[in-house]
Parts: C-alpha cells; sequence; structure tokens
C-alpha cells in the first residue's frame, strides 16, 4: 500500500492516496482533525470482498480485525464520551480529553490514562440513552456509557434473530454484508423515557444507517435531538444534506460528533482482487492443549433461567443502567483475576466473537501485561500477505451458534502468541466448535482456553477429550 502523504497534519486539509490492492485507491481529505492524530494511528486500509463497498478503513483503535491494547480500544470509547460531554455542558475537564487521546494513540500510557479518566465518572445534564451499533462498535458504544457516572442507559443493535424477544426498533445498513439490525430491550422505557440519544458507531461513511435508525425511532420513541459518535466521519456535502432533509422533515436535530471529519474518493475496485485460497488448514493432534472455563456464575443472564445456553444480561444487548454496571464490573474484576492465572506465556491473546466485544475487552485489559485483544467478525476482507496492507492472515468458519453464518479470524499469525483465550457468550455444540479450533490449533500455540459466560448444559459434562473448570465455585 504506497501512501503519498501530503502532510500528517495541517490547519485545512490532509490529502492522502492509499493505492490499497490492485487498482482499487482511496482519496481521502481531511478536513478537520482538532486533536492532531496521525491518520495512521487511528487505520490502515484493506479491501472488502463487497460489492457494495470496496474499501475497509481497519482500525488501529477498535479491537476488530487487528490486534491491540485492550485500554487503547477502551479509550476510543472514552474519548468520543469526553467530546460528547464538551458538546452537551460546553465544558469538561481541560486535561481529561488531552489524557484520553494520549492513552489512545501510546499504548504504554493507555492503562494509566483510562483508569485516571473512569476515576471521575462525568456526568450527563439529562437522561440519555446510548445505541451502539453491530457489530463493530458494541464495545465502544458500551464504553461511551460507562464513561458517565448516571443518568444514562445503554443497549446495542443485534444481528441475531432472538426467539421470544420482540424487536423495539429494526433497521437496515445498506452497505452490509449483513443487512438487518434489530434492538431488544427488555424495558422499552430505556428508549421512551430517555431526553435524547446518542449513536455511537466506529465509521460513518455516507451516514444512511444512522438516518434509518433515526427514522425507525422518531416513530416508536420521538425525540428531540439525536447525537452520532464516531471516529471517523467521512459524509460527503450530500450525505450531509440528507441529514439536514431529515432533520427538517422530522422536527429534530441532529449533532455528529468525530475525532476526524473529511471526505473519500474511491478509484478502481476491488473485483479484481485475486481471493485467497482457503484450503482447510490440517492441525496438528493437540486437542490435550484446549480447556473450557467457565465463568458463568459471576454474570447474570436473560431469563427463562430454564434456558440451558442463556444469553448474557450484561453484555449490553438487552439493555444497561448504570446500576447494572456496578455489579459487572466486580466481576469483570474476579474473571480477571481468575483466568489470569492460566495463562502460560508472556504473549496472550483474548479474542471476542462477533458483537460479545465489550466484557473479554474489559476482562482482557485487567489479566496482566502482554495482553492484547481483538474479535471475530462477519467481514469478508480480502487477505494479502504485504506488509503495509491492514489485513495479511485470515480464516472463514461456520459460526458455532449458527453454522449459515461465516465469520473471519484475521491477523493471527502461527507462532505470535503463547496463548489465546477465546471468549464466547454462549456454550454450543461441541461438534460447531470443531472448525474454530483447527484454526486455532494450527497458530502455534501452547495453551487455547475457551472461556464461555452460560451455564455448563449437561451434554458437556462428560466428554472424553476436552478438559474443562468452572471459575468460581
Amino acid at each position: 500500500m504506497n501512501n503519498n502523504n501530503i502532510s500528517d497534519y495541517c490547519p485545512n486539509k490532509i490529502g492522502r492516496t492509499y493505492s490499497i490492492a490492485g487498482d482499487l485507491e482511496l482519496q481521502v481529505n481531511v478536513t478537520s482533525n482538532p486533536y492532531d492524530i496521525p491518520l495512521d494511528q487511528l487505520f490502515a486500509m484493506a479491501a472488502r470482498i463487497n460489492k457494495k463497498r470496496s474499501f475497509l478503513f481497519v482500525s488501529k483503535v477498535l479491537g476488530k480485525h487487528i490486534p491491540v491494547q485492550p485500554y487503547v480500544s477502551l479509550l476510543s470509547g472514552v474519548s468520543l464520551a469526553l467530546m460528547l460531554q464538551q458538546t452537551l455542558h460546553g465544558e469538561v475537564a481541560e486535561d481529561l480529553l488531552p489524557l484520553a487521546i494520549q492513552g489512545m494513540t501510546e499504548p504504554l500510557q493507555a492503562e494509566a490514562a483510562y483508569k485516571e479518566i473512569m476515576s471521575h465518572r462525568l456526568s450527563l445534564p439529562q437522561s440519555v440513552a446510548f445505541i451502539g451499533f453491530a457489530e463493530t462498535a458494541t464495545a465502544i458504544g458500551h464504553a461511551v456509557f460507562q464513561t458517565f457516572g448516571h443518568n444514562g442507559s445503554y443497549i446495542h443493535t443485534t444481528r441475531e434473530v432472538i426467539d421470544g424477544l420482540p424487536s423495539i426498533i429494526s433497521f437496515s445498513e445498506e452497505h452490509s454484508h449483513a443487512v438487518a439490525h434489530y434492538c431488544y430491550a427488555l424495558d422499552a422505557n430505556l428508549l421512551t423515557e430517555a431526553d435524547l440519544v446518542v449513536l455511537v458507531d466506529d465509521e460513518i461513511t455516507t451516514g444512511k444507517t444512522s438516518l434509518n435508525i433515526i427514522r425507525d425511532m422518531q416513530g416508536k420513541f420521538p425525540k428531540k435531538a439525536y447525537y452520532v459518535l464516531a471516529l471517523l466521519d467521512w459524509r460527503t456535502e450530500k450525505d450531509q444534506e440528507q441529514f439536514r432533509k431529515l432533520e427538517l422533515e422530522l422536527d429534530i436535530s441532529i449533532h455528529v460528533i468525530s475525532l476526524i471529519k473529511g471526505e473519500v474518493e474511491v478509484r478502481g475496485s476491488s473485483e479484481s482482487i485475486p481471493r485467497q485460497d482457503h484450503t482447510r488448514l490440517q492441525a496438528a493432534n493437540q486437542s490435550d492443549c484446549i480447556d473450557f472455563i467457565y465463568v458463568d456464575q459471576l454474570f447474570r443472564h436473560v431469563p427463562p433461567a430454564a434456558n440451558e445456553r442463556p444469553y448474557l444480561r450484561d453484555s449490553g444487548r438487552f439493555g444497561l443502567t448504570p446500576e447494572d454496571c456496578q455489579q459487572s464490573d466486580q466481576a469483570v474484576t474476579q474473571a480477571a483475576e481468575l483466568l489470569k492465572q492460566s495463562r502460560i506465556g508472556t504473549a496472550t491473546l483474548c479474542v471476542g466473537t462477533g458483537e460479545f466485544m465489550y466484557l473479554p475487552m474489559r476482562i482482557a485489559a485487567e489479566m496482566g501485561e502482554g495482553v492484547v485483544y481483538q474479535s471475530t467478525t462477519r467481514s469478508p476482507i480480502h487477505c494479502i500477505d504485504r506488509e503495509d496492507y491492514a489485513v495479511q492472515v485470515g480464516y472463514p468458519y461456520p459460526a458455532p451458534e449458527d453454522p449459515d453464518v461465516t465469520y473471519f479470524l484475521y491477523n493471527i499469525k502461527e507462532g505470535q502468541y503463547d496463548d489465546l483465550y477465546l471468549f464466547m457468550e454462549r456454550e454450543v455444540d461441541r461438534a460447531a466448535m470443531q472448525p474454530l479450533l483447527e484454526i486455532l490449533l494450527t497458530r502455534g500455540l501452547k495453551q487455547i482456553h475457551i472461556v464461555i459466560f452460560s451455564p455448563q448444559t449437561t451434554a458437556w459434562k462428560e466428554h472424553p477429550t476436552w478438559q474443562t473448570g468452572v471459575l468460581g465455585q
């Protein structure tokens, strides 16, 4: 990826051309970078396997496709929270926002910065419902919400269809590989009683997803004001005009807050890029290096309790209040203390699964030095083994929860880590885990820990191969 830099920062505009792959190029013109963040510290580029959108900003702070120091990712959400606080209050402790930006861009400073900021726990002048977009922004949306001490609530959208629960919001993400979004609040008052709504996304390209959810919400939970937080905002003037039109149509105000703002221009396409040959990996017979650890007794689950594989109440998928956070924070610390005792090396990777990102990220952050975090994803991306390309290796596998859905695991090279913790919200059939485990067994890991947050079912309690332990007993 040859980058033609005009400059790292100038008051008016940064122009940069990213030669991504083949004839696919992206011209990026940054018009606002108020904290002078070098672009290379926020993202790299890759090519999507998607006819609707050919390019992907691969975040270096999100904890999705690229492993990150977990406090860095948490601070990306905290930074957006501080910017929101500044907008709503007109003021914020003058040293907190620079501290968050410094920690986000300098990993060695991230933990101290996060703990200092979180010791303040900001206040909100009115009641706010925070909504994080699945799957990529579920964690940073949660991190934004957690930065505030009271007057807020949080829920994230989901692409999962959950039987027995009605979706109180339904909208589409038109460019995505998985278009439909749902929202399963156990208590609809979370949205009904909020004075304003804050939507959190990692990136806004056209803004259509935000407009779609606002239109659906306004017919069910009408508000006068909406805020959209994003790390990157690439809307053109034409895209911004669509926001103004919706404001006039619905008699509302929509405010967009981002770390970086600009426009992009695409040249070429990704269709000519050769697809990676995903031949089946041959795993060595090392099943004795896999263990299954249950942490279900530390966390709350969604009723009915009779469900052997319940969803996690603390994930954010069903709605959270500040009162929920105290119990969740305690559970995170207990889980981290217990899990780090099983670490066997100095280089550890923690992997969230799909939308289940925030709690694994928080646990990873408290597991000691040498721990990095990333997540599996539904996003199909061209993998190119080139040093200056963002996604160098990747492997698809059928989702253990739903074999009709393909997930991907990116940028885990052989021999890169001593051990790996894979965090799963719900237990699944062990046969369904096999394709993913076979991938992990080729990565040269000394130990693979499968951490499960739902109760252990009877079918799993007697198995001749896998080791099983339960934390919290």
